[in-house]
């Protein structure tokens, strides 16, 4: 495997890809909710994470096809997923479920976590976690 450039580097390093704990995709919208709606979740979302010193990965999505009682809010490698989420229950699940580590049961609609130690692939020579 070819060293990255340094942009490439970079860009890793600011995504926190080799030192996350959790990855926490969040749909915006439209279909699920307003994109309003899922646009200020996201706002708050990043400026949360930033301001806890999160050591998670974020990616917002357009879709994770489920196209009601949005926001949704999926956490890695957990596989717990959040409906419904508004920027009050982002907080609690920031705090509770990424901090604390207590998942915020009563608004998870979904488990499906992925299976530890199991890959695909075979990992690439001289990758550096």
């Amino acid at each position: 495997m070819a060293a990255p450039t340094p942009e490439v580097a970079a860009g890793l390093a600011k995504a926190k890809a080799h030192t996350a704990r959790a990855h926490l995709f969040l749909c915006l919208g439209p279909e699920c909710a307003p994109l309003e709606q899922g646009a200020q979740v996201w706002d708050y979302l990043k400026r949360r994470v930033s301001e806890l010193g999160l050591e998670v990965m974020r990616t917002k999505a357009q879709c994770l096809r489920v196209c009601a009682d949005g926001p949704w809010l999926v956490v890695y490698p957990d596989g717990l997923w959040y409906g419904g989420v508004t920027v009050e229950r982002c907080e609690r699940i920031l705090r509770e479920h990424i901090q604390e580590g207590r998942p915020v049961v009563e608004w998870i609609a979904a488990q499906n976590p992925l299976k530890s130690g199991i890959s695909h692939c075979a990992p690439p020579p001289n990758l550096q976690p």
